[in-house]
């Protein structure tokens, strides 16, 4: 079986550091036990590796076309999704009132980095897909829930978020696509859509029998004007055919793909520029102007979507860390094969990986990946305690951590799982960056990732406006009680623990102070610094849970505990002193980059 994530340490991270079996002894997770999760998790490992990674450089090669009735992908991705589907892969984290199998959401997203691990391109249709149902689940009326989630939740049917426009990108309020009111529908308030989508991945796809989109538009105003700004975006969905009375595809869409936008990653994944009602081929009900249901309350939109789009940022962490996590076990390899180079004069070569130089690299990508994984899954297991906990203040609790570490989760495991990747390619040498070598591949697919779902500079603003200054930074205070519970731990084991508990208390406490103080600077100063300050609160967190995870383990002495605590001190040695560099930086709260004179760029003034 090929290696995709270390299964020993996705082992450990679920059952000793997160405590999965704390997660099935509450009522909603209660019919499944630890065989249950071993079995999902190994029958994922068995799929990824004989149906995911058996085309993932086929897919790479042999892109999506364009042709007169759709997009066409390389048949062995829907043969893929299909068995996907049949192992109910696509139902895991869905209540069973939905035919779903009630996992936790902590299981889910250790079985999905598998299958992302083994191929980041035919992963992202189900991640999609699974982020859309769980938004009309979650939103949507029951005739929605019911005719648009449940072909989803089963597998029939794929589907996409579209947002982004060719004028607006990440800039929503700008979306110019119009929802023009058409009466109503047995799935609610009918509208006609008009407007161009860009960057919709799974946008259009030969691999199932439907597709539904969920679309941001703005709905006129009385004037005819468009509502200015987020407040007047409203969701809808629409499908690419039109459903027949028993829920089958109907007649054809007005929903036509102008083009496939072609990225340095994530190639088998069909990225399409649509347009919606222009009517040149498909014209429901003798007019132009696609078909397509609200979802929730006129203007509601934006707020609602956040919902798929907050998953997906935790899905893109995910994605990252899963690739950079199968990139060092491929270094590992790679390392112990190749012969290259002497530790002493006349002796015989040995392998790369006896060299001290090699072994660094080798630590440092094992903790970026690692430890992007290990925030990814510290998410997921908020998302169950913020649904399932006992109690109102435990769940509520959890909402807050959750809020203020999506934009880290997302950020820190793309950039970082990014860089686990190039050192991946630098121990290879020059069959890194050849085709030869999957790790040339994967760090293409990773470098999307930086981008996806809000760019780092972004997250970066949220976190800064918004995250860190919510109800006075009770998020921030909350965290900070974890971190010293750690910490007080920590100082009680030993001495190698004590001193990296003693480092972690006090640049937390640097960084909350710094982080405080920006609440009250002016709009350059914070914009400015918003992204760094963001980066070394990510660094920061991932020491923090590496330290949680060596001492997890400090009470026996095992491999396991080595590595832990070898990871530890790397990170705590050569990794924390960047959180405190770029604190002492952002002490300054230099306005720099806002101020800049253009013509520093060489563009007039």
């Amino acid at each position: 079986m090929a290696s995709l994530i270390d299964r020993s340490n996705l082992d450990f991270l679920l059952n000793r550091w997160l405590k999965v079996d704390e997660l099935l002894a509450r009522p909603s997770f209660a019919m499944h036990d630890l065989a249950e999760v071993s079995a999902y998790l190994d029958l994922a490992e068995e799929l990824a590796g004989d149906k995911f990674l058996t085309h993932y450089k086929l897919a790479d090669q042999i892109e999506p076309t364009l042709t007169e009735e759709g997009v066409e992908v390389l048949p062995q991705i829907k043969r893929a999704l299909e068995q996907f589907a049949a192992a109910g892969f696509f139902s895991a984290p869905f209540p069973e009132t939905y035919g779903g199998l009630q996992f936790p959401e902590l299981v889910q997203a250790a079985g999905l980095g598998l299958f992302m691990a083994a191929n980041l391109a035919t992963s992202a249709y189900a991640m999609l897909t699974i982020a859309n149902a769980r938004l009309l689940v979650a939103h949507g009326s029951p005739a929605q829930a019911e005719a648009f989630a449940r072909p989803q939740i089963e597998g029939r049917v794929l589907g996409t978020m579209c947002l982004s426009e060719p004028q607006a990108g990440s800039s929503l309020g700008d979306i110019r696509t119009r929802a023009e009111p058409d009466g109503d529908s047995i799935y609610g308030p009918q509208y006609r859509i008009t407007g161009n989508k860009m960057w919709i991945s799974g946008g259009d796809q030969n691999i199932s029998e439907n597709i539904f989109h969920l679309v941001l538009a703005k709905i006129p105003e009385t004037d005819g004007c468009l509502p200015e700004g987020t407040k007047g975006i409203s969701l809808f969905i629409v499908p690419k055919f039109i459903l027949a009375e028993d829920g089958s595809p109907g007649i054809r869409n007005d929903v036509d793909v102008a083009g496939i936008n072609h990225k340095m990653g994530y190639r088998g994944t069909s990225n399409c520029l649509l347009n919606f009602g222009e009517g040149t081929r498909f014209r429901p009900g003798g007019r132009a102007g696609a078909v397509g249901y609200l979802v929730g309350e006129p203007g509601a939109g934006l707020a609602i979507m956040f919902h798929m789009m907050n998953e997906a940022r935790i899905n893109v962490g995910l994605g990252a860390a899963s690739v950079a996590c199968r990139a060092h076990l491929l270094s590992v390899a790679y390392s112990q094969e190749r012969m290259q180079g002497r530790l002493e004069r006349n002796n015989n070569p040995v392998p790369l990986i006896a060299h001290p130089d090699v072994r660094r690299m080798l630590l440092a990508q094992k903790c970026y990946a690692e430890g992007a994984l290990s925030l990814i899954l510290y998410a997921a297991r908020l998302v169950d305690d913020r649904e399932t906990a006992e109690t109102d203040e435990e769940r509520a609790e959890a909402d807050l951590l959750l809020g203020l570490l999506t934009p880290a989760a997302k950020t820190w495991a793309s950039e970082w799982g990014l860089a686990a990747n190039d050192i991946a390619i630098q121990i290879h040498g020059g069959y890194g960056y050849t085709r030869d070598f999957d790790v040339e591949q994967l760090y293409r697919d990773n470098r999307l990732n930086p981008i996806h779902e809000g760019t780092t500079g972004i997250q970066g603003i949220d976190f800064v406006g918004r995250k860190i200054q919510k109800d006075g930074g009770a998020a921030l205070i909350t965290l900070g009680k974890r971190i010293r519970s750690t910490c007080i731990s920590a100082a009680a084991a030993d001495e190698r623990l004590r001193n990296h508990a003693a480092d972690l208390e006090a640049v937390w406490d640097e960084f909350v102070s710094l982080a405080q103080g920006y609440q009250d600077v002016g709009r350059d100063v914070m914009l400015s610094n918003a992204t760094e300050l963001l980066q070394a609160f990510g660094h920061l967190v991932v020491g923090w849970l590496w330290l949680d995870q060596a001492l997890v383990t400090s009470t026996t002495k095992s491999p396991l505990q080595e590595t832990k605590v070898a990871c530890c001190d790397f990170y705590f040695q050569t990794e924390m002193p960047r959180v405190t560099n770029a604190l002492h930086h952002l002490a300054h709260r230099s306005p720099l980059p806002a101020t800049v004179p253009l013509g520093v760029f060489g563009v007039e003034q």
